[in-house]
């Protein structure tokens, strides 16, 4: 979807401004499967035209799954994440968020993991898998977390499968952390080689890998099996059996 094509799908006659237009756009994207001139529609015959600022700033979460069901734009059972950030959009939360620089110095080689994040604010771990703006790449070591690439999702959505071009978006890293998947979509990301991790609460990216950081000398045995090493909890067993031999 392109936003700034967006102002054009306004029904005729009734204009809206840029700033509406633009949230109207990131809301429809926030929204798997979604048209954007058929969501502009339905806003409309909804809110009533013109369709502006102060009336998307009052739409709530119940009122967009209203809004898709009766015009049965989308499917009724959408993630309630991809909801949320829809009427977040509406509101004019997220819309000039900036994208974070990356870190001028990264850990040696390719750092021991390469994790993905979903975002749609600054460094935040804040997006859905399959709504989320772009991903930010870290590379996560035992002494360091840095900012590696800032990944925009855009491109993927242009895809006839956008949650398969999304994982190949960033199918060179190990694990992607996001508030939530869907299962399908989740499925694909395995297929791609990634584990996914969801972390409902969201919060600071670099605050949530600080955690997964402090697991890397005695990972557990999901995060030994992505780095291809021995379980820290089975090595007691290893050693007792060497011992016996």
């Amino acid at each position: 979807m392109n936003a700034q094509a967006s102002s054009a799908s306004a029904p005729t006659g009734s204009p809206v401004t840029r700033e509406a237009a633009l949230r109207i756009a990131m809301a429809a994207r926030a929204l798997p499967g979604i048209k954007v001139t058929e969501f502009v529609r339905a806003l409309g015959d909804r809110l009533g035209t013109p369709v502006t600022e102060d009336k998307l700033s009052r739409v709530t979460v119940a009122d967009i799954k209203a809004l898709l069901q009766g015009d049965e734009i989308v499917d009724p059972g959408v993630d309630a994440a991809a909801l949320k950030s829809a009427v977040r959009y509406l509101w004019g939360e997220g819309i000039d968020d900036g994208s974070p620089v990356p870190d001028a110095a990264l850990p040696p080689a390719a750092g021991l993991l390469r994790v993905a994040v979903a975002s749609n604010n600054a460094e935040l771990l804040d997006g859905h898998f399959g709504s989320c703006n772009r991903f930010l790449i870290y590379l996560v070591s035992e002494t360091a977390v840095a900012l590696a690439e800032v990944r925009s999702t855009h491109g993927a959505d242009q895809a006839e499968d956008r949650n398969v071009a999304r994982a190949e978006l960033i199918g060179d890293c190990h694990l992607v952390y996001m508030q939530s998947i869907g299962g399908p979509a989740a499925a694909k990301v395995v297929r791609a080689g990634i584990h996914p991790v969801k972390y409902p609460v969201g919060g600071a990216a670099r605050e949530v890998l600080s955690q997964l950081q402090g697991t890397l000398q005695r990972p557990p045995p999901w995060l030994a099996k992505v780095l291809g090493r021995e379980a820290a909890s089975l090595q007691r067993y290893v050693t007792s059996e060497e011992s016996e031999a």
